[in-house]
């Protein structure tokens, strides 16, 4: 998605043929209509350093194997350049191929080239990596494509409360996080604005801020938001592009130049379902499946709120609230705008921002280790009790949000057999990586002792063993429902072996 200097072209050149012929186009027609997406990822130029790439924007596809009317916008630093690399609502075209098994190769017709490999949803979305990196050169990440309402795309849709969640890295590769709410008009204002961030450590909390939003291109859903910084607070101006999903939901890019103070932040926008009278502490009234991305790779768990301000929390990996910490009773007091203050009994401290019930944008300050700004999202646990038969048929998987070269990338199709007392998980995946793509490769994984609660253990070979397995696995498995479960690889960073950072991967039928 980025330019790229001679040698890489070549190097192009010689690899893509291969790679789509091996998508055979029988089945293009599940991309159909009009989409926008997002994505995040990094560049490097000797496949141990980097800085970070993101870009959002749209198309249309014909189901034919044919992009018409793509846009997008791009922001980020490019090592191979010096400098900044940033395109502003940048036209092009492009060509897809869908094999049987519903993944596909896309190509994007931008200067110096764009390669994605991605799998298709059954609702006609897709997830996807970028692929042309090579000699440990290029951009490597992941993304979504999602479809939209292209009768949404006027000013006078995005009206109501909203609240968001981004998150990225500055040109030192520290990393921020940004969750908040808002009210929109309709008619391009801002009010009741309320955010928690996490600027590279530094934690704080913002109240009444205003701004500004119109959507400047009614033909693609093409819109800017400015928010302006506090007075007395420390929120930064922002100055973000988004693409309309529909007026419920925006993907949305920070374009301000990238700098110590300044870290490119990428996330979603999305509509509150607010009760009549506002939130309450009955807002969070379950269980309600968690996961972060963070500096130090990815965590996860699962809330199980009572409804009257108690909790309890189950955590997996040292990504928030310390790490490890299980079960403990723990308290929440939910605002009318859905702002919701979450306290461990031993002093660590949470925010989220409801988008309904048991449905919320999170962020944490660091803990004592320095996790690099964590923050995910929530979304409610289906009923349960859950065990190895709640982890059965196809998924589409894929990394969320990668934040490190050390980790793995991928997006691929999978099934699984809901086996007890260990099921197999196997798929074919296409792998982003520095030293160059691998597609087509095959995996196999196991998962066991899932419980009532929808936890359990999992190990394998996601990312072909590359950083090696036993630096990736075991792992740990959330289920949110029996058509979407994620896992949390271990990782590996204590210096014995290789450098392997946790990552979020997420399966979804």
């Amino acid at each position: 998605m980025k330019k790229l200097n001679v040698l890489w072209i070549l190097c192009l050149t010689l690899f893509l043929p291969s790679a789509v012929r091996a998508q055979t186009g029988v089945n293009n027609a599940a991309m159909k209509g009009d989409y926008a997406f997002s994505f995040t990822g990094m560049t490097t130029g000797n496949g141990t350093s980097s800085t970070p790439f993101a870009a959002v924007g749209r198309f249309s596809a014909d189901g034919a194997g044919n992009l018409t009317n793509g846009e997008l916008d791009s922001n980020g630093l490019g090592v191979s350049l010096g400098g900044v690399e940033k395109a502003v609502a940048l036209a092009f075209t492009g060509t897809y191929s869908i094999g049987a098994d519903n993944r596909g190769v896309m190509n994007l017709n931008i200067p110096g080239g764009g390669t994605l490999a991605f799998a298709m949803l059954s609702n006609g979305n897709a997830k996807f990596v970028e692929i042309d990196a090579s000699g440990n050169h290029g951009t490597v990440g992941s993304g979504t494509m999602e479809k939209v309402d292209t009768t949404a795309f006027n000013t006078e849709r995005i009206t109501g409360d909203y609240a968001f969640g981004v998150a990225g890295l500055d040109q030192s590769n520290n990393r921020s996080a940004i969750a908040g709410r808002f009210t929109a008009n309709g008619l391009g204002l801002i009010s009741n604005g309320a955010a928690d961030q996490n600027m590279s450590g530094r934690f704080s909390t913002m109240n009444l801020f205003a701004g500004t939003y119109v959507v400047t291109d009614t033909a693609t859903g093409r819109g800017t938001m400015n928010l302006p910084s506090v007075i007395g607070g420390s929120l930064l101006n922002l100055d973000f592009v988004f693409y309309m999903v529909n007026g419920g939901k925006l993907l949305a890019m920070d374009m301000d130049v990238v700098s110590p103070v300044a870290p490119l932040l990428v996330g979603t926008v999305l509509q509150q379902q607010t009760p009549t009278g506002g939130f309450t502490d009955a807002s969070l009234n379950g269980p309600m499946v968690m996961y972060f991305s963070c500096g130090l790779g990815g965590g996860g768990g699962l809330i199980n709120a009572d409804g009257i301000g108690g909790l309890t929390l189950t955590l997996d990996l040292g990504c928030v609230w310390g790490g490890g910490a299980t079960n403990e009773p723990d308290t929440y007091a939910v605002a009318p705008n859905g702002r919701t203050d979450i306290r461990r009994r031993y002093g660590a401290y949470a925010a989220a921002y409801l988008v309904g019930t048991n449905q919320a944008f999170l962020i944490t300050p660091d803990t004592s280790t320095g996790s690099s700004a964590p923050s995910g999202f929530g979304e409610p646990q289906a009923a349960g009790p859950f065990s190895n038969s709640s982890v059965q048929g196809t998924y589409v998987g894929y990394t969320v949000s990668p934040t490190s070269l050390y980790q793995t990338i991928f997006s691929g199709v999978f099934s699984a057999d809901g086996a007890s007392p260990t099921g197999t998980l196997t798929g074919v995946e296409d792998i982003s990586a520095a030293s160059g793509a691998r597609l087509g490769v095959a995996t196999t994984d196991q998962y066991s002792s899932i419980s009532s609660e929808g936890r359990g253990i999992i190990s394998g070979s996601f990312g072909a063993n590359f950083p090696p397995d036993p630096y990736n696995f075991p792992g740990t498995v959330y289920v949110i429902s029996p058509s979407k479960f994620f896992v949390i690889s271990a990782g590996n960073i204590s210096g014995s072996g290789p450098i392997v950072y946790p990552v979020l991967l997420m399966f979804e039928q």
